[in-house]
């Protein structure tokens, strides 16, 4: 069976437990999902889902999800490798509610907001140098960044100046507060990567066999 679901950001609060206790939650819209291709084969068994609406779409990925069966102007597509496809047809759609459950642990993948050109003080938190000695300009520089003649160059990955943000996170061993069938929305107990309607991969986190001693 299916253990993902695409999903997109809604909003971040609080709620509160049975025993009283204050947690942040995120609430994520993250159904339904439509099946717009189905791959059965002996090495792997796929399945795409598509979710979200666009105004404009391509003829070609118009074509791709009309195979399917569907009228809809889907905006995400993504693949997801499944044991089995039971219960799963192509053109039918998933639920949240039929994948998760409250209680359940899981991990969100997201892509976290993009900040833009950063420096050193922003984007690695250097302390900078002093501003005496009539170093007046020397507040936010990174310092020196490479050797003398041995290597003679800077080493490849060294922090410096550069892009922030718009990377791939993935936040583990979360948890489902709340499930929602109505309006298609999870409740999840933390905080998610991406801004506001961002889209996010929700998935259920493997069971790791125990080890006898």
């Amino acid at each position: 069976m299916i253990t993902s679901l695409l999903a997109l950001k809604q909003s971040q609060s609080q709620t509160f437990t049975e025993n009283g206790k204050r947690i942040p939650v995120t609430v994520v819209l993250a159904g339904p999902n439509w099946v717009t291709t189905l791959t059965d084969t002996p090495d792997h068994k796929t399945i795409q889902l598509g979710f979200g609406t666009i105004k404009n779409l391509s003829k070609p990925e118009i074509g791709h999800i009309k195979k399917a069966g569907l009228d809809k102007k889907l905006r995400f597509l993504r693949n997801f490798t499944v044991e089995d496809l039971e219960g799963l047809t192509l053109g039918g759609h998933v639920k949240v509610e039929q994948v998760f459950a409250p209680g359940d642990v899981i991990r969100v993948q997201g892509t976290s907001k993009g900040k833009g050109f950063a420096g050193v003080v922003k984007r690695h938190h250097f302390r900078g140098g002093p501003r005496t000695h009539g170093q007046s300009d020397r507040e936010r520089a990174p310092g020196s960044i490479g050797q003398t003649t041995t290597p003679g160059r800077v080493y490849k990955g060294k922090r410096m100046a550069g892009r922030m943000g718009s990377d791939t996170i993935t936040v583990r061993n979360l948890t489902v507060v709340a499930v929602d069938p109505t309006a298609q929305t999870l409740t999840i107990k933390g905080l998610v990567p991406g801004a506001k309607n961002g889209l996010l991969v929700v998935s259920k986190e493997p069971k790791h066999p125990v080890k006898k001693e």
